[in-house]
């Protein structure tokens, strides 16, 4: 699994992600809470573990954070605060699970593989929705308003990046990571290339356009407003 590690304590998580590469986890580090959003949101993880009392954004205000944007992502808490009322505020704040520091780091690993094991439980979606909009990931499919739409499999991948970032600014930089893999910017217009392929696919012959140009900031594929 991806586990993100988001714990401001350098030596302790160095410590996890050890423990965790040695499990055969690929855990990634990160020492603040804002960024720990800003990457939770943003990328691909299978788990977060959170500590509690982190710098500039505390862990509770990093979970809800992430819940807020519907990301559901499995989320253990690690903390020295153990009473009944932090385990309650932590496991209501969207938490999966709560970990009280100090612990047996094989205590952490069957918590975590407990998780792992309730979310695989859990049938994934194969069909993604924003409006009159789906996206069948298994058949490599698209409709909108029961139409088909054929996409090449690089305009089917940034689809799918935009929908399952529905109404978030994505930028230039995200998609060149996440779709085209690339982790830096070369100066190139395939971006905006395959985006106005996209947007003449999805959008053309419809009367509310889905895909959106935010101004120096990148792009969003939001719902229509009720105006519409």
């Amino acid at each position: 699994m991806r586990i993100l590690i988001i714990e401001d304590d350098a030596s302790l998580a160095s410590y996890l992600a050890q423990g965790l590469r040695e499990d055969g986890h690929t855990p990634e580090v990160c020492p603040d809470g804002r960024q720990g959003v800003s990457r939770a949101v943003t990328e691909s993880f299978d788990m977060l573990i959170v500590d509690r009392m982190l710098p500039d954004l505390d862990g509770l205000a990093v979970v809800q954070a992430v819940r807020a944007t519907g990301n559901a992502v499995p989320a253990l808490f690690l903390t020295a605060l153990g009473d009944v009322e932090h385990r309650v505020e932590g496991l209501e704040a969207g938490a999966d699970d709560y970990l009280t520091k100090p612990f047996h780091f094989s205590e952490l690993l069957a918590r975590i593989h407990a998780l792992d094991r309730r979310r695989q439980q859990q049938a994934p979606t194969s069909v993604l929705h924003v409006a009159d909009l789906e996206l069948d990931l298994l058949s490599r499919e698209a409709r909108r308003g029961g139409k088909a739409i054929p996409l090449q499999t690089r305009e089917f991948q940034l689809l799918e990046f935009l929908i399952r970032h529905a109404g978030q600014v994505v930028t230039r930089t995200m998609l060149l990571e996440r779709v085209w893999e690339i982790h830096f910017d070369p100066q190139t217009n395939v971006i905006d290339v395959h985006i106005s392929r996209l947007r003449s696919k999805i959008d053309r012959g419809f009367d509310v356009p889905l895909i959106h140009t935010v101004r120096g900031a990148g792009y969003v594929l939001r719902e229509p407003s009720g105006d519409h």
